[in-house]
């Protein structure tokens, strides 16, 4: 549960070991936070990696459409600083 005044923020996590690069979780996120990488990776696959965190409202979009369980989103938080 989130102390008063604290803000809701997310972490993306991708395993590289389940994820094909197909790009699900990038075409479905509504806060476009996600991107793929240009760089292949070891398997010849191009990564998703949270490119705008900012932009990510904790949907679980991502999570939901994607067909191999290879990314997850962590809630997070950061206290807001207090104005007196």
């Amino acid at each position: 549960m989130l102390e008063e005044g604290a803000l809701k923020r997310y972490e993306i996590l991708v395993n590289e070991e389940y994820c094909k690069g197909c790009g699900i979780c990038v075409h479905f996120c509504p806060g476009e936070a996600l991107e793929l990488s240009e760089e292949f990776n070891e398997k010849g696959r191009n990564m998703p990696f949270p490119a705008d965190m900012e932009r990510c409202t904790g949907c679980r979009m991502c999570e939901l459409y994607c067909p191999d369980l290879a990314i997850a989103v962590v809630e997070i938080s950061t206290s807001a600083a207090v104005s007196g």
